[in-house]
């Protein structure tokens, strides 16, 4: 990641609330490079400095993070005969990445002793109708065969009865729905299909560090443009604030090269909900560029547990002065999420790509899509069969068993959906505490929207010495 963050907490802990989150495992996050590759180690690395609640990079991993100069008896990076892809991503790499060794240090220390805020995956089961579903999809000697490349047809048409409520039109099942290998493949998918070589790609910084190397991949060229933090007091080091994109910032960074914008709202790793101005601004920006496309990537829009508030601050649920309905664009199914596609004019423009896997807690299930208009889907459906031929079919008939069940009253909320917001709600307070008492800047959900299950905390000085 190009911009460095303190700490980006992830709201995923234990289904046990007896684990308290002031006992929880700190890990210490060093930097790293566009490709997920360690590249210095953190301050206080020595042994002296091991704490019960604090766990260091390895000792072979250090060693490797002091050694600064190339290797030049390497001969991994140095052979002529990698492959274009490789080549793309610098090389051979070597060493561990992020993700290995978060892994490994959670299994050092064990499940039971800590909550693993490093990685994005929750720990407990699925809904049970999920579940039911699955196995009902298992026992149906149907669904163990290969299914229509482009998706499954029960699940691509309940996808399109879902999207034509959330985009407010009539969407086609079989030409405006592809299904993939989770929602990262359906990036892959439109990168692959929209770039060419020396095509650029518009990111908001921070962002989620696997859109650099899939960009890459495509071979295209990630063009960075940082979002503007705003303090809530500017004298205060250690408050939070608000994430902001800046119209100039974003204009100044287009050009006839740029052919995609990836939006992610809710947004990883701050938290961010784009607010409806915002989007205005990206929408206007990709009218002056015939050729772009904007890749919104919404794998978090059911948990957005702080809705943007109403713009009219003296509204009420009263019938004197009631409260606007939907904003432009926000879906009637989905409260507080805004669909790039559905602003004017952006839905021919727009690839919305979205999962199963955070929405049902199930990201082993790996069934992700992407809708949109024919010209851009049609183009996914050619490459899929040549790439993994289908996702997995049992897992797709499940989904679309599951989907109208998570409308349905779940747990003694009106939907599945409703459960899951108060669930990361209850979550989200319970780490926030934690972070406050512990010295960190949080969000103030009262003045800031927020959504995903991420947490980006603000260190001080003082907090960073303790």
């Amino acid at each position: 990641m190009k911009l460095g963050y303190a700490l980006s907490c992830l709201l995923l802990l234990s289904s046990d609330e007896k684990k308290s989150p002031t006992t929880a495992t700190a890990f210490v996050l060093p930097r790293y490079n566009n490709n997920n590759n360690l590249v210095n180690r953190a301050n206080g690395d020595s042994d002296s400095s091991r704490s019960n609640n604090v766990v260091r990079p390895s000792s072979s991993l250090l060693s490797l993070l002091d050694d600064d100069d190339d290797d030049d008896d390497d001969d991994d990076n140095s052979n002529s005969n990698i492959g274009e892809a490789t080549e793309r991503l610098g090389g051979i790499q070597q060493g561990p990445t992020v993700w290995t060794e978060f892994g490994r240090m959670a299994e050092e220390v064990g499940a039971d002793q800590i909550a693993n805020l490093g990685q994005g995956f929750p720990d407990w089961a699925p809904p049970k109708f999920a579940v039911d579903s699955l196995v009902e999809a298992a026992t149906d000697p149907k669904q163990h065969q290969y299914t229509r490349p482009e998706g499954h047809p029960s699940l691509v048409r309940e996808l399109a009865k879902r999207y034509s409520i959330h985009l407010d039109r009539d969407i086609d099942p079989m030409n405006e729905v592809a299904v993939t290998v989770g929602a990262s493949q359906a990036l892959y998918m439109t990168l692959q299909t929209v770039l060419k070589p020396g095509d650029e790609v518009i990111l908001f910084e921070p962002f989620f560090d696997l859109y650099v190397n899939q960009i890459k991949l495509a071979g295209g060229t990630p063009v960075y443009v940082p979002l503007r933090f705003v303090p809530y007091d500017s004298d205060d080091s250690s408050s939070s604030g608000n994430w902001v994109l800046d119209a100039d910032a974003l204009n100044s960074r287009m050009s006839p090269r740029t052919k995609a914008i990836i939006l992610n709202s809710p947004h990883n790793p701050t938290g961010k909900i784009f607010t409806a101005n915002e989007m205005d601004i990206i929408a206007e920006s990709v009218g002056y560029h015939n050729d772009c496309v904007v890749i919104s990537d919404e794998v978090y829009k059911y948990i957005v547990h702080a809705p943007p508030k109403d713009d009219d601050d003296e509204c009420s649920d009263s019938e004197e002065k009631p409260c606007s309905s939907l904003h432009l664009g926000e879906s009637p199914i989905c409260d507080g999420h805004i669909h790039f596609a559905s602003l004017p004019g952006m839905y021919d423009r727009t690839m919305t790509i979205s999962s199963a896997g955070k929405t049902f807690s199930a990201t082993g299930w790996q069934v992700g899509w992407c809708i949109g208009p024919s010209r851009l889907v049609k183009r996914v459906h050619q490459l899929l069969p040549y790439v993994q031929f289908c996702a997995s079919t049992l897992v797709q008939d499940a989904l679309a068993k599951s989907l109208p069940k998570a409308d349905l009253p779940y747990e003694g909320y009106k939907s599945y959906y409703h459960y899951l917001k108060e669930t990361y709600l209850k979550k989200r307070n319970m780490l926030g505490k934690a972070l406050t008492e512990a010295g960190f800047g949080i969000p103030d959900y009262d003045r800031t929207p927020g959504g995903g299950f991420f947490i980006l905390a603000r260190v001080d000085q003082d907090t960073a010495q303790r």
